[in-house]
């Protein structure tokens, strides 16, 4: 490519309703969701296929029975059969990589229209099996005879039939993120009451979002199987009934005795998708589509997974302005993944800390962040719910339309991941 890259407009984009695991979508994988998103979106966006260049979807725990989500997704979803399709993975900045993978090709010129997102369905997650019962089984496929399998099976015990479940600690630490959660609450200073502070704005603030269809313009309903005879059009995970008191009432889940993380101030585990249509500023033009906005800057960054786990964002951050030329003054509203409020509000405080900016960061002072009331105005991910490759998707939209909606330009997205990475983006709305 020959020039400066070329700016990438966001078009669009949909998602299904974030549903509570086990609960409305448990009939239906998380490619049937990432279908349902896309589909609408080539609806509402009334593109013709033909001109999609590709397919980047993101997805954490792929299913063995689709490996490729994002081939699938495409082809299930009306998308000629020509169109690659790649799936990224980036623990819970899953869809943020399918966004800015996109917007790479773009910028290059290796593409002009390219659809993205993600999906997740922690209802429908693999449950493994013990190593000798799996090895069992593939010499059980070669066996010959009827004895040589009696003898293959006589040397399995009970235990080796019992299931494995999906790892969810680090593998570098042996902590999952739950406990590097309640890590950080406790070396930041973070105490459970300005956790569930956090949880019921959280919640009170997706309830306004819902009723007054703020958060309803982004959701396609999804007709609930095997009857089809109702659908969801409405992230099930909000509590407009809770209160200070009751989030008071219930027990840590990490650390029983000393802990302060609760299922009340931590992102519950999720199913859903998103999808977004990204193009070129040319090609947009040339179509007469109006972008949401475009992607200004991003940045990814890591730490140390046996430092503060999630505070990965905050070191993305400084280096996703400058590279947009901007301040955090310049952000009018800022969307952060909220998988613990406890997570939140360490982000924060280190973003607010110079001491942090120095001994960290290697700036001169604090990052700053946003008044707290510019800050997941819609709520957040504790309500709202986090199918883990799908919230990037919902954030990058709900930042643009809320941006749209008070007349401002620029907004700041951050997602915290798992293997203690983050991601930031600097959104700027379409004038």
């Amino acid at each position: 490519m020959n020039g400066a890259p070329r700016r990438v407009a966001i078009i669009d984009g949909c998602r299904t309703p974030f549903a509570r695991s086990g609960t409305a979508f448990r009939d239906l994988a998380a490619v049937e969701l990432g279908k349902i998103a896309v589909r609408e979106l080539l609806a509402r966006t009334e593109i013709d296929p033909e001109i999609i260049d590709h397919v980047v979807y993101g997805t954490v725990i792929p299913s063995p029975f689709a490996p490729n989500i994002a081939r699938e997704v495409g082809l299930g979803a009306g998308i000629p059969s020509h169109v690659p399709a790649f799936t990224v993975s980036r623990a819970c900045a899953s869809a943020n990589q399918a966004i800015t993978s996109a917007a790479e090709a773009i910028a290059l010129g290796q593409a002009e229209v390219v659809v993205a997102g993600g999906a997740e369905s922690l209802t429908d997650v693999p449950v493994l099996v013990s190593r000798r019962l799996r090895d069992t089984l593939v010499q059980l496929q070669r066996a010959k005879t009827v004895g040589e399998r009696l003898r293959l099976l006589t040397r399995l015990r009970p235990a080796d039939l019992k299931p494995v479940a999906p790892a969810i600690a680090e593998p570098s630490t042996g902590l999952t993120m739950g406990q590097s959660a309640e890590r950080m609450a406790q070396e930041n200073g973070i105490s459970r009451e300005e956790q569930d502070r956090w949880a019921l704005r959280s919640h009170r603030l997706a309830w306004a979002a819902t009723q007054d269809g703020r958060l309803k313009e982004d959701i396609v309903p999804v007709w609930i199987p095997p009857d089809y005879a109702h659908a969801l059009d409405y992230d099930n995970g909000i509590r407009p009934d809770t209160s200070l008191a009751k989030l008071a009432q219930l027990p840590p889940v990490f650390d029983r005795n000393y802990g302060t993380i609760t299922a009340g101030n931590a992102s519950p585990l999720t199913d859903g998708a998103s999808a977004l249509l990204l193009m070129s500023e040319e090609r947009a033009r040339a179509l007469g589509c109006r972008p949401l906005g475009y992607l200004r800057s991003y940045a990814y960054a890591a730490l140390d997974p046996a430092d503060q786990l999630l505070q990965g964002p905050v070191f993305a951050v400084p280096k996703a302005l400058e590279r947009a030329g901007l301040t955090m003054q310049d952000m009018a509203l800022m969307e952060m993944h909220e998988a613990f409020a406890a997570q939140v509000l360490s982000n924060l405080q280190w973003m607010q800390s110079d001491r942090i900016a120095r001994e960290r960061l290697g700036l001169p002072k604090a990052i700053g962040t946003p008044p707290e009331d510019r800050i997941n105005v819609m709520g957040g991910s504790i309500a709202i719910g986090h199918p883990f490759g799908a919230t990037g998707g919902r954030v990058v939209l709900q930042l643009l339309r809320e941006l749209r909606r008070r007349g401002e330009q620029f907004g700041l997205v951050t997602v915290c991941a798992a293997g203690a990475m983050g991601v930031a983006m600097v959104l700027e709305a379409a004038a």
